[in-house]
């Protein structure tokens, strides 16, 4: 299959990585793995028997209203918690072989929808953010731009820092959140090849 380049010409792709059958499912559960492995994992509390006071009786057990025990337990202000959070990992296992084909039907589905933009390079001559706004202008991309170079420069990364929408990611450093949060993927040729290398 072939994709529209913005110069007029068209560029031959893989269709294992561009014209691949969305599956649902897997994209979803990828999207999840992908963005649960940033959670932090760090949120703890105190349980009844970790807060600081003492566990004694804090009354008699008759006749001063209801029967209870240590001031430590969860009814109580200052009390331990019922179920304390503690630190853990929310990182799932996900397959490489699951992973890319996961990209490989985002990219084929944006392919569809008409949301993927080729040009031959994308740069910028000094890091101004105002250059990079003309640029995309010229392209006619959506507020949520995704830009993806073969190795994007630092000119690039600085003219989009102070656009909270926009994003630049080179090859490597492709993610499904990234792309499916995107309006509109601009790519490089170059960066095209290198993805079909990636994910063939």
């Amino acid at each position: 299959m072939e994709l529209n380049v913005n110069n007029g010409g068209t560029l031959a792709v893989s269709e294992a990585v561009f014209g691949r059958a969305f599956n649902e499912d897997l994209v979803h559960q990828v999207v999840v793995a992908y963005r649960n492995a940033a959670r932090a994992g760090t949120k703890a509390q105190k349980s009844r028997s970790e807060v600081h006071g003492t566990t004694k009786k804090s009354k008699r057990q008759k006749g001063g209203g209801a029967r209870h025990g240590a001031l430590t337990a969860p009814i109580f202000v200052g009390g331990g918690v019922t179920f304390a959070a503690k630190p853990r990992s929310f990182a799932q296992k996900v397959n490489r072989k699951m992973y890319r084909a996961a990209m490989a039907a985002i990219l084929s589905e944006l392919n569809r929808q008409g949301r993927i933009t080729v040009v031959e390079a994308f740069d910028v001559e000094a890091p101004k953010t105002k250059g990079l706004l003309t640029k995309l202008a010229e392209l006619k991309v959506g507020t949520r731009p995704l830009i993806v170079t073969e190795q994007a420069s630092d000119n690039l990364y600085l003219s989009a820092r102070n656009l909270p929408y926009v994003q630049v990611r080179d090859v490597q450093g492709l993610d499904p959140v990234s792309l499916v949060s995107a309006d509109t993927v601009v790519v490089t040729t170059e960066a095209v090849k290198k993805i079909e290398e990636w994910l063939a």
